[in-house]
């Protein structure tokens, strides 16, 4: 079985903010290919959702918790069988706004949102890459973590917290693959453009028309970037940041 691990299991990943947008067609990508998919999200299981064993296997988690991400380590740990975890993909990210939906910047944010943005964006995701460790290590596994297009540059819709956060995220993405590497863990991220979802802003229109593509890119176009970097189709890409974007970073 190609999606089946050295032991004959089934392989398995870990993937936070599972319960929409690029996280939902993410679970979908790799269900489809035969994948066990564990997920974790603030919310509950959607019953709409369309993979086998999906209540099972999602844990609902409040990132922004230290205490409760350690606590969800521990209950990952307790469902992957044989102790090993083919790949981690730290989706997951909160981006808060203003009245009106109006974009927070650096003059704006309290320190407390800055200090829940951080611990959602980046710390989650160092406390779940050292906390599954050995997991990873036993399935020569994969890390992705999602950044953003707002990560280089100042971005009309994302919130400083958030972009600096993901800044952040891709320059850890650099230092896990130094750290990680020597033990046959691949860690790679994607950065996502404009995305066709639930969270894009009004006057997007005006921002597509400066994207060389001249469109949206879809949740399935990132799903399938993410799916490319747990595989070995991409066995000797480590430390890279893959940019979905359309062009629009050029």
């Amino acid at each position: 079985m190609p999606n089946s691990n050295a032991n004959g299991q089934r392989k398995a990943m870990l993937l936070t903010g599972a319960s929409r947008g690029i996280g939902h067609a993410t679970v979908k990508r790799f269900s489809a290919a035969g994948w066990r998919v564990i997920t974790c999200s603030r919310h509950p299981f959607p019953e709409n959702c369309p993979w086998e064993m999906g209540p099972e296997d999602h844990i609902q988690l409040d990132l922004a918790d230290p205490a409760n991400t350690t606590e969800a380590i521990e209950e990952v740990k307790n469902r992957l069988e044989g102790g090993r975890l083919d790949a981690l993909v730290n989706n997951a990210a909160i981006s808060p706004k203003g009245e009106g939906g109006s974009r927070l910047g650096t003059l704006e944010t309290s320190v407390a949102d800055w200090q829940k943005v951080f611990q959602v964006n980046f710390f989650a995701p160092v406390m779940l890459a050292r906390g599954l460790m050995n997991e990873l290590k036993a399935a020569k596994g994969s890390v992705v973590n999602v950044t953003s297009i707002a990560g280089s540059r100042v971005h009309p819709f994302a919130g400083a917290a958030y972009a600096t956060s993901k800044a952040a995220l891709a320059a850890l993405t650099r230092e896990m693959a130094a750290d990680f590497g020597p033990h046959e863990i691949r860690v790679n991220a994607i950065s996502p453009g404009e995305i066709d979802t639930a969270i894009l802003s009004p006057g997007t229109d005006k921002i597509v028309a400066q994207i060389p593509l001249r469109r949206l890119g879809t949740p399935e176009e990132v799903a399938k970037a993410i799916y490319f970097l747990c595989t070995d189709q991409s066995s000797y890409v480590h430390g890279a940041e893959i940019h979905i974007n359309g062009g629009q970073h050029v």
